[in-house]
C-alpha cells in the first residue's frame, strides 16, 4: 500500500474516536489530511473503511475492522522498535501517568497496567490514587494522562469513554449467618451497622441506594480507606455495600470477608476512562482505552458500546 505510518495512525485514530473532527484535534492535523489518508487506503483496498452516521460520526465497516486490527499490529511493532532503540541508546523508558479512584489501586490497577505493558512494551508508570475531586484536579493540571473512575460527581475536562456498568454488592464477614445465601436484598442488611466508604460523591451514591428502597441505614463505621473498610467488616463492625470487587482471583480480601450480589434493581455507576486531550501524547498511550475495554470484557463485564464524547456533554 502507498500509506505512510503517519497516515495509518490517522485512520486508527478516527476508528478509535469515531470522528474525523476529534481525530484531527487529537493529532493536531487538518481534517483534509485525515480524509486524504482514508481515501488513499480505500482506493488501495477497493472498499469503504468507514460509514457515516446521521450525527456526523463515523463507524468502521467490516473491512475497516480488519484494516484497524492489522494497523494496530503494525503500530505496536513500530512502538516496540522505537522502545528498543531507546533501550540501546540508554535513554529513559517511556512513561504513562494514570489517575484512578483510590480503591481501584488495590483491586485491579497493577493487573490492568501489566496488560497495557504487555501490549505496548516496557514502560514506566506513575499511578495517582485519589477521590473524584482530586482526580478532576490532576487531569486539569495535566498531572495525569488518563483517569479511571466512576461517572459520579464532577464532570471532567477531557474525552470520556464509558467502559461498563458496575452493580452494587454486599460485603459481609466470613461466618456471618448470611454467608449461606447466594444472593441478598438490601432490606436484609439495612438493620445491620453499615461500614461506609466515606469518599466524596461515593458516600452520596451509597446512601442513595438505601433511599431508593425507602430504607434508613445506621452508619457504624466510616473510613476513606478501602483496605481499612475490608478489615472493619472482617472484624465485625458491620456490613458494607460496594461496587468493584477484586479481579483475577486476587486475595485482597484475605479470606476474611465474602461478597454477595444484590437482587434489588439499584442505580449502577459506570466505569469510565477520561483522557486528557489538551496535549499530544505518545503513540503508545492511544491503546490504553482499548486495553481497559479488553481487560474488563475478559473479566465478564458487559462492555458499553459507546465512543468517546467530549465531557461538556456530561457524564
Amino acid at each position: 500500500m502507498k500509506l505512510s505510518l503517519r497516515q495509518v495512525r490517522y485512520i486508527t485514530e478516527v476508528a478509535r474516536l469515531g470522528s474525523i473532527l476529534a481525530a484531527g484535534q487529537t493529532l493536531n492535523v487538518s481534517q483534509s489530511s485525515i480524509i486524504a489518508a482514508i481515501k488513499l487506503a480505500e482506493g488501495d483496498m477497493n472498499a469503504l473503511l468507514f460509514e457515516r452516521r446521521p450525527s456526523r460520526d463515523v463507524t468502521t465497516t467490516s473491512v475497516g475492522d480488519r484494516f484497524i486490527s492489522a494497523a494496530q499490529t503494525l503500530l505496536v511493532a513500530e512502538e516496540n522498535f522505537d522502545q528498543s532503540l531507546l533501550s540501546l541508546s540508554g535513554k529513559q523508558l517511556p512513561e504513562i501517568k494514570i489517575g484512578c479512584f483510590e480503591p481501584f489501586g488495590s483491586l485491579f490497577m497493577p493487573d490492568l497496567i501489566r496488560a497495557f505493558s504487555n501490549r505496548v512494551g516496557t514502560i514506566n508508570v506513575s499511578l495517582f490514587e485519589g477521590d473524584q475531586i482530586q482526580l478532576q484536579r490532576w487531569l486539569s493540571s495535566k498531572m495525569v494522562d488518563f483517569v479511571i473512575t466512576y461517572d459520579l460527581g464532577p464532570s471532567f475536562n477531557g474525552n470520556v469513554t464509558q467502559i461498563c456498568q458496575v452493580p452494587p454488592h454486599v460485603m459481609i464477614a466470613c461466618g456471618d449467618d448470611l454467608e449461606k445465601r447466594d444472593i441478598l436484598s438490601l432490606s436484609e442488611v439495612a438493620d445491620r451497622p453499615l461500614v461506609l466508604l466515606d469518599l466524596p460523591h461515593t458516600v452520596t451514591y451509597l446512601l442513595a441506594l438505601f433511599d431508593t428502597l425507602a430504607l434508613r441505614p445506621k452508619v457504624g463505621f466510616r473510613t476513606r480507606s478501602y483496605s481499612t473498610l475490608c478489615r472493619a467488616v472482617a472484624a465485625g463492625f458491620g456490613v458494607s455495600v460496594l461496587n468493584m470487587r477484586p479481579l483475577l482471583g486476587t486475595k485482597s480480601d484475605h479470606n476474611s470477608v465474602i461478597r454477595r450480589p444484590l437482587i434489588d434493581t439499584l442505580p449502577q455507576p459506570a466505569l469510565i476512562v477520561v483522557e486528557d486531550l489538551s496535549a499530544k501524547k505518545p503513540e503508545y498511550t492511544h491503546y490504553f482505552i482499548q486495553v481497559v475495554r479488553d481487560f474488563f470484557y475478559a473479566h465478564g463485564f458487559p462492555i458499553t458500546d459507546k465512543i468517546p464524547v467530549p465531557s461538556s456533554a456530561g457524564n
